[in-house]
């Protein structure tokens, strides 16, 4: 019986990417080859460079120099950095050599993926040894134990307040990776609250995602997209604050519904087969035990902690922090706490070192995500699908046209993940589409976000396997899961870009 079993299992998440990684290296023997030439703006010498192949060529940085590329975009967005990443000149894709990736580009490519994001996987590693340290001073448990009794009838206001924060942070600043560090937190409050790990990583991962997709103030979708589309990004911005309103409602909703069926009858989990392993793992914490007290020192505790998440996000929201000084706070809250709590030397490195293994997975998950990416760019197919996407909307309606520019941008997040890397390699070459069939460039901006954010759900090259992995759930539970919800969100996205391009 456990043979059957067994076999009838979805792959890891590692072993799903891996699949990926060596199906995109196929893609390169057959996808052509070709490259756009890239512009950037050197900031030391107020000089444009113009990259050709492996040829650099200095250009005088001015409005005429932009207009003769067919850059549709103001001076003043390069000098003031609002574009920091070299964006791709339209009209200059070319075929080049093909550099089909072998097996050893695909050994070598999750390799180099951990090497690419080393600063990503120390952040959650980091992260990972703080939760360690926590966890053994026993706050946790005390902090679910209180917070169990306070919403005890009112558990959907967690819900409600979970996925609202983070989709705030979302539309604001991009949160989006820093959320590795929620998982582990909030898992085991929401299993007090009698509810699956599905309904926290909904939670937290759709949080995030809607308030990505329909980013208001984000500098790393909506404001750099903007300025490569050479418009203000404050243009667009009502329809994008609808959708944010309309789209987060419908996943609230969604998530309650669901969460409330289980909580009525924990057999309609669809992870239920997992749960005496998911109640395992974080059985340590999750205990409904009243007579765990939360101490003076405990609620010290507590507080040092939620305050990393603070700093960490005033941090990267005002100060321009990157990963190197969110993992520094993380770390000194370690420290922190360590002192607090007198944990004894060698039992804090102890402690922290196993607390950093238990997420060791979800950042391998991490790097050969990266690696996917990196077999593209090497390979030299992704300006390549750019160009062929372009070609696809000419002659097209409005309504057709920006939502062919939707699906577009939706299948091209599954090879360029990245929001600020998708905005400049897309944006100038896209932009000026919308040009010829009487679509505002913001609408182009609107379907750009949409796209990558909504295949974000599903998106195994984004987060999601990641997210999952930290409580061993398939990506075929998660699919099961939110099929109906991205269908849902796909009708009325496509609705609103419809009826946006005719007012």
């Amino acid at each position: 019986m456990a043979s059957k079993n067994n076999k009838s299992k979805f792959p890891t998440a590692q072993t799903v990417l891996l699949i990926i990684a060596g199906l995109v290296a196929l893609l390169t023997w057959f996808v052509p080859a070709g490259q756009y030439d890239r512009l950037s703006y050197n900031k030391e010498t107020e000089t444009f460079t113009r990259t050709h192949l492996t040829e650099t060529i200095t250009l005088v940085a001015s409005q005429k120099t932009l207009n003769d590329l067919k850059v549709k975009i103001p001076l003043e967005k390069f000098t003031n950095g609002d574009l920091w990443k070299p964006i791709s000149i339209p009209g200059t894709y070319l075929k080049l050599e093909p550099r089909p990736q072998g097996l050893l580009a695909f050994i070598k490519s999750p390799l180099l993926g951990i090497l690419a994001v080393s600063d990503i996987i120390l952040l959650v590693l980091i992260i990972g040894g703080l939760i360690g340290i926590v966890n053994s001073t026993g706050a946790f448990e005390a902090g679910i134990s209180w917070l169990a009794t306070v919403l005890k009838g009112k558990e959907y206001v967690l819900i409600i307040l979970v996925t609202t924060l983070i989709a705030i942070g979302g539309t604001t600043f991009g949160l989006a990776e820093e959320t590795i560090a929620f998982y582990p937190i909030l898992i085991p409050v929401f299993l007090a609250a009698r509810y699956d790990a599905i309904v926290a990583l909904a939670s937290i991962y759709i949080g995030s995602s809607m308030g990505t997709m329909a980013s208001t103030v984000n500098p790393f979708s909506t404001i750099i997209a903007s300025d490569a589309a050479g418009i203000n990004w404050t243009v667009g911005i009502n329809g994008r604050f609808v959708m944010l309103a309309l789209g987060l409602l419908i996943c609230i909703t969604y998530i309650i519904w669901y969460a409330q069926k289980v909580k009525k009858d924990p057999t309609k989990s669809i992870i239920y087969s997992q749960k005496e392993e998911i109640d395992k793992m974080f059985g340590s914490i999750v205990s409904n035990d009243n007579s765990t007290k939360l101490t003076l020192r405990m609620r010290l505790i507590l507080i040092v902690f939620v305050l990393c998440f603070i700093v960490m996000i005033y941090g990267v929201s005002k100060l321009d922090w990157w990963f190197l000084e969110m993992t520094s706070v993380f770390f000194v809250g370690a420290l922190l706490i360590g002192f607090i709590s007198r944990i004894n030397e060698r039992v804090f490195v102890d402690t922290f070192v196993k607390g950093a293994t238990d997420l060791l997975g979800v950042a391998f998950i991490i790097g050969i995500a990266r690696g996917v990416t990196i077999l593209m760019e090497d390979g030299l197919i992704s300006d390549t699908l750019l160009y062929y996407s372009s070609n696809l909307t000419n002659g097209m309606s409005k309504g057709f046209f920006i939502n062919t520019m939707l699906y577009i941008y939706g299948g091209l997040s599954f090879f360029i993940p990245s929001s600020s890397g998708m905005a400049v390699l897309t944006m100038p070459i896209m932009s000026p589409l919308g040009d010829g069939v009487g679509v505002a460039r913001e609408h182009i901006v609107n379907s750009y976000q949409y796209g990558m954010g909504l295949f974000a759900f599903i998106n195994p090259t984004g987060l999601i396997l990641a997210s999952l992995a930290i409580v061993n759930i398939g990506y075929d539970k998660w699919l099961k899961f939110v099929t109906p919800l991205v269908i849902i969100l796909l009708i009325l996205t496509m609705t609103i870009l419809t009826i946006s391009v005719y007012l």
